[in-house]
């Protein structure tokens, strides 16, 4: 396992963390660059087993709306990456909002009076929330969309 573990415990019990989805993930796509921002935003979100609703780039979505027409076509199942077009100072406030949605990128935000505005709409039905401007790579940022689940057991003798 790369994120779990089997830990050690005093006592007749065996003890292991599994990783588990956060669930549905909003993100904020940087502006620039647009599609590698995109990608780089999706990507661990995704391979994470989270599903994602992306708000693209707002100064140039093309590269977004052709990448969405290529999911739709692709073997990916429907419904894993969403992506919405438009200003995320007005998209963002619903997504951030949304019961339905268990956490928040805003690493695209680049406002800081609108980011401020979102943690707090995200804060008020407990998201787990990436503030703008954490520079994350690798595992770290898909750790940041996994929980991790502990299971005891009785050991057998």
């Amino acid at each position: 396992m790369v994120v779990g573990s089997s830990n050690p415990v005093a006592g007749p019990f065996f003890n292991f963390s599994v990783p588990e989805p956060t669930g549905v993930v909003a993100a904020i796509a940087p502006n620039r660059p647009s599609l590698l921002g995109l990608v780089d935003t999706i990507a661990p979100i995704i391979v994470s087993g989270n599903t994602t609703v992306v708000i693209a780039s707002q100064d140039a979505p093309m590269a977004a709306v052709t990448l969405g027409e290529v999911l739709a076509t692709s073997d990916l199942p429907g419904g894993v990456i969403n992506i919405l077009t438009g200003s995320y100072a007005e998209v963002a406030p619903w997504l951030a909002s949304h019961m339905d949605v268990n956490a928040i990128d805003l690493s695209g935000v680049d406002d800081e009076k609108i980011a401020a505005e979102l943690e707090k709409a995200a804060a008020e039905n407990l998201k787990r929330c990436l503030r703008p401007g954490t520079e994350l790579d690798g595992l770290t940022r898909i750790k940041n969309w996994l929980e991790l689940k502990t299971v005891w057991h009785p050991r057998g003798f």
